[in-house]
């Protein structure tokens, strides 16, 4: 491949990102392998459709990124209902559960808890990985408490101490962007200069539990910061469903207020390749690695937008998207 006057740099890793099985799965792969992505973890959705998503790709049935799937955990009902759906994801061979949700104002309820603990020790015995979706500082702390090392959301109920960070790093606790949620999102659902929520309702009367006039993207970008500086190792995640290239735009132009660019493609490379346990196969460009490439035409390191120039993406050796 003739790649002079452009940039390499490891395929692009999405580690929360609504994708699941559909009569329109070939459109949405195809447009996250022309956006750069090349390794997509599931946010969540049915297991088993997840799992016929994986299954599509590795047949060759349509074209796509490397899927890791997820399946659901039930923290609302009983301890033995939460262990019995970690052997499920188990018996399916899925390794990550999908983002858990504990209430977060005030805080999770002492059920939720004794639920999530029940999860985390049945992961232990089944090599499950519990994520969990904790968007207020003392949901965060409490779900670090109990034992969670994988945390799909940055909070944004509140701001996150220093101190509070450096306990989450100390914990060996893996982090996700998802900054972009309370940021408006704009030419998506309508090309009428009118902010929106990530869904398409009106921001910020749609931002979920908000707090009001937006305020969740104060708190996450400066949250972010607060973790990466408190050394919890911060990877990569979208949390969306709409197009992938917008996506990608959305998350890197919110992570671009508060990183510079050499920690977007440090926290969008090895960060992220460690969040989905992967550390030895992808997120950096080295021998005995995976070979998932993506070819730009620019260089990230002049700006976010040139991350949004894929030419080629390359899964695992193969040309997936030629877009020269």
């Amino acid at each position: 491949i003739d790649a002079r006057g452009m940039t390499a740099m490891p395929g692009f890793i999405d580690g929360h990102r609504n994708v699941n099985t559909g009569p329109i799965e070939k459109l949405q792969m195809q447009q996250l392998l022309d956006a750069g992505y090349t390794t997509i973890l599931s946010g969540g959705g049915p297991a088993e459709g997840n799992l016929t998503l994986k299954d599509h790709i590795e047949k060759g049935v349509i074209t796509g990124p490397r899927i890791i799937p997820s399946g659901r955990v039930n923290l609302n009902s009983t301890p033995e209902q939460a262990r019995a759906d970690v052997r499920k994801l188990a018996e399916l061979g899925v390794k990550f559960s999908g983002e858990i949700s504990i209430t977060p104002k005030p805080g999770p309820t002492a059920q939720q808890l004794e639920n999530l603990r029940a999860a985390l020790d049945e992961s232990k015995k089944t090599g499950v990985w519990i994520q969990v979706h904790a968007v207020s500082p003392q949901a965060m702390m409490a779900a670090v408490d109990a034992g969670v090392t994988k945390l799909v959301h940055t909070p944004h109920f509140g701001w996150l101490s220093f101190e509070d960070a450096v306990k989450v790093a100390a914990a060996g606790v893996k982090q996700l962007s998802t900054i972009g949620f309370g940021v408006p999102v704009f030419g998506v659902f309508a090309d009428d200069n009118v902010p929106r929520f990530r869904d398409g309702g009106a921001w910020p009367d749609k931002i979920l539990e908000g707090d009001g006039r937006g305020q969740e993207a104060g708190y996450k970008a400066v949250n972010a910061r607060t973790s990466w500086d408190g050394g919890v190792i911060y990877g990569y995640g979208t949390d969306t469903g709409y197009l992938a290239k917008a996506g990608l735009e959305h998350e890197l132009r919110s992570l671009n207020l508060m990183f510079s660019m050499q920690d977007i493609i440090k926290l969008m490379g090895p960060n992220s390749a460690s969040y989905i346990e992967m550390s030895d196969q992808l997120g950096t460009l080295e021998a005995g690695k995976l070979a998932d490439i993506v070819i730009l035409n620019g260089n990230p390191l002049d700006g976010y937008w040139n991350m949004l120039n894929t030419k080629l993406t390359i899964v695992g050796g193969k040309i997936a998207s030629d877009q020269r």
